[in-house]
């Protein structure tokens, strides 16, 4: 086994001591006696204590990020296996070293350990929730040469259907609009899953009070649609389909639903929106939008 796969594989071992002890026991000291158990003669031994140390430094980051992947899935409910495969992966696409690691390789490195160590749908899920993150983070080294191309299938993809809003208060004479901040530190429109028969203006209106705490709102006209693709522990990448409305408050309060990938709500001018970071798919949907209320991004 090679050096760094084998350290990788260590550096799992004992994250997955230090989690099932709730981070009681000191990662240093697991990854120390695991080393000299699995790893004996081991030439870069460094590599491992580098992985487990960076991923229980930087935890409470890396699983909002991953929660962020798979809001489904919050980080109890996922395999212990697969959660701190996650981790070493995630930890090395944001805080490696990308020259020394590619994101490609950390990726495929990240699904043969889950494949070594985790259940049938490990490698599966672990590949949609690093897919996922690597796309949103730009897809970093994606012209590097790599063992491995990660392309889909999208016509066999699994999919599921959501309603998002571009949610709009009129004040005196401006519009202002109800955007959510998630971990990614971008700026994007409330959105939620519609339930099994659920109609799509019923279901994206429940979601919206929900997750932006209206009572009270009132859907004028649907403006788009997009997709992209996120994961499942069960059923791996999956195509999740929007449908936009552009939809009407006057509650001037918003109080943000708890959750993993969300961590902010608020009211914006047209003229504050110019300067958020936001995701280019949504932006034809604010557009869209403005178009309707005769505004100009």
């Amino acid at each position: 086994m090679a050096n760094r796969h084998l350290s990788r594989s260590i550096a799992m071992q004992a994250l997955f001591e230090w989690d099932f002890h709730d981070g009681k026991e000191k990662i240093k000291e697991i990854v120390e006696r695991d080393l000299s158990e699995f790893g004996p003669g081991l030439r870069d031994e460094g590599f491992a204590k580098k992985l487990a140390e960076g991923v229980a430094k930087h935890e409470k980051d890396i699983d909002n990020i991953i929660e962020k992947a798979a809001p489904e899935w919050p980080i109890p409910q996922i395999a212990p296996v697969d959660r701190n495969v996650l981790r070493i992966g995630l930890y090395e696409l944001l805080f490696g070293d990308q020259k020394e690691v590619p994101p490609k390789v950390a990726i495929n490195e990240a699904i043969e350990i889950a494949k070594t160590f985790g259940g049938d749908s490990s490698g599966r899920f672990v590949n949609g929730v690093l897919g996922t993150i690597y796309r949103e983070l730009g897809e970093p080294g994606k012209n590097d040469t790599g063992k491995q191309k990660y392309e889909l299938d999208l016509e066999k993809l699994p999919k599921e259907n959501l309603g998002g809003a571009v949610v709009i208060r009129k004040d005196k004479n401006e519009c202002l609009f109800a955007l959510v901040h998630d971990v990614f530190g971008y700026w994007t429109f409330s959105k939620g899953h519609l339930e099994k028969g659920e109609g799509i203006e019923f279901g994206t209106e429940r979601e919206i009070k929900e997750e932006l705490g209206l009572k009270n709102l009132a859907i004028l006209k649907k403006i788009g649609e997009n997709e992209y693709i996120a994961s499942d522990p069960e059923t791996g990448p999956t195509r999740r389909h929007v449908n936009y409305f552009l939809v009407e408050t006057k509650e001037k309060e918003l109080k943000l639903e708890s959750s993993g990938g969300l961590d902010d709500a608020r009211w914006f001018t047209l003229d504050e929106i110019r300067s958020l970071k936001m995701y280019s798919d949504i932006k034809p949907i604010l557009e869209n939008a403005l178009a309707e209320l005769n505004l100009k991004l």
